[in-house]
């Protein structure tokens, strides 16, 4: 079977590669990243990854509007989200399931138990 392959798009390095070390070496998973919303629209569109861990504070174009793109595309738009964020207030988490996401992961999370986290929310055996 082939690795899982993840599209992690956050706009900070050090969190992007605290992902993928802790998915790559821990699992065996690919990692894609992406800097910015419209990087990781560009690399989701081409690599067709398995799930994308989208940051939602990010500059210029944040999560939820890269999220809103991503469903507008039909390359894009049934590929599960999750959100990576600081904000888990009842409100904000209220916002994230009504807009569609499968998910999210509240920063700062435990990279040795990242990927434990989305194989669960996914429903993905690991």
């Amino acid at each position: 079977m082939a690795p899982k392959r993840v599209l992690v798009i956050d706009d900070e390095e050090l969190i992007q590669e605290v992902i993928q070390a802790s998915l790559e070496d821990i699992v065996g998973w690919e990692v894609l990243l992406a800097s910015s919303g419209t990087e990781g629209l560009t690399v989701a569109a081409s690599q067709s990854p398995d799930v994308i861990l989208l940051d939602v504070s990010m500059p210029i174009m944040d999560g939820i509007q890269t999220f809103k793109k991503l469903q507008d595309d039909s390359a894009t738009q049934t590929m599960p989200v999750i959100f990576l964020t600081a904000k888990v207030q009842p409100s904000d988490k209220a916002i994230f399931s009504q807009l569609g996401v499968v998910g999210v992961i509240a920063k700062p999370f435990d990279p040795m138990t990242l990927n434990k986290e989305v194989s669960e929310i996914l429903g993905w055996k690991s």
